[in-house]
């Protein structure tokens, strides 16, 4: 069964300083080291006051290699979202098979969690120059793409137009999950556990609402095409049965 948060069992940040497992990697190659320049950034600053000249000098690259990998911070943004994805993809997923699609949707939630838990405080830069509506509105694209994927890994349709309204809505409930996050020092992540399941329960309440309602229109057209049926279609119904 998936993990409760009245049992947490996730590894948490134990205090400001990063522990060994929370550490990042050592970048291996150009692009691994400017995506970790900008995070490293992020963790003393908003995004809207770091330049390209500050992420090539913090990764140790000239401006020539930065632009060949990127055009912009938001867009070494995106290729860090990406990476994430790949690391929860990555993992192995197979002890999920007997758990409810809830179930399956918290844990691999949390294997995010994990997963961005070295770039904890770069998360609440980001979250915070958020609230400029044009940057908001540039990453929560970039969270409603990711979301597609987690919705897939958990064995939940993300395809068609009820897939990108589901991705957009889970899309918004971890941003409220991260903001939770962000604050939980509790080494069990107990907090964040909680809030991760109410928000899959509201999540879940409203997925049950729209797909009644996406129901509705193909109720109502076929009334539609009964009552508009032509009275001579009555009338010969009428004769067969007489």
């Amino acid at each position: 069964m998936a993990r409760r948060p009245s049992r947490p069992t996730r590894p948490a940040r134990r205090s400001k300083r990063s522990t060994p497992s929370e550490r990042p990697a050592a970048p291996a190659g150009e692009r691994e080291k400017i995506i970790a320049a900008l995070m490293a950034l992020l963790a003393e600053k908003p995004i809207e006051q770091i330049g390209l000249a500050d992420i090539a000098n913090e990764a140790g690259v000239s401006l020539v290699q930065l632009r060949g990998s990127f055009s912009s911070p938001l867009a070494i943004v995106a290729a860090h979202f990406k990476d994430t994805d790949r690391a929860v993809l990555a993992a192995d997923l197979s002890d999920m098979d007997e758990e409810t699609a809830r179930e399956r949707l918290f844990d691999v939630l949390m294997r995010r969690l994990e997963t961005l838990a070295p770039h904890r405080q770069a998360i609440r830069s980001l979250l915070r120059s958020a609230r400029n509506v044009p940057l908001g509105l540039a990453l929560n694209a970039l969270s409603a793409r990711s979301q597609k994927w987690m919705l897939t890994a958990a064995g939940i349709g993300a395809s068609g137009p009820g897939g990108a309204l589901r991705a957009q809505g889970l899309a918004l409930l971890f941003n409220s999950v991260l903001r939770v996050w962000v604050r939980d020092d509790d080494p069990g992540l107990a907090r964040t556990m909680a809030a991760l399941d109410r928000a899959l329960g509201r999540g879940q309440r409203l997925s049950g609402l729209l797909e009644d309602l996406c129901f509705i229109p193909s109720r109502l057209c076929r009334l539609r095409a009964r009552w508009r049926r032509r009275p001579d279609d009555f009338e010969d119904e009428e004769s067969v049965a007489a």
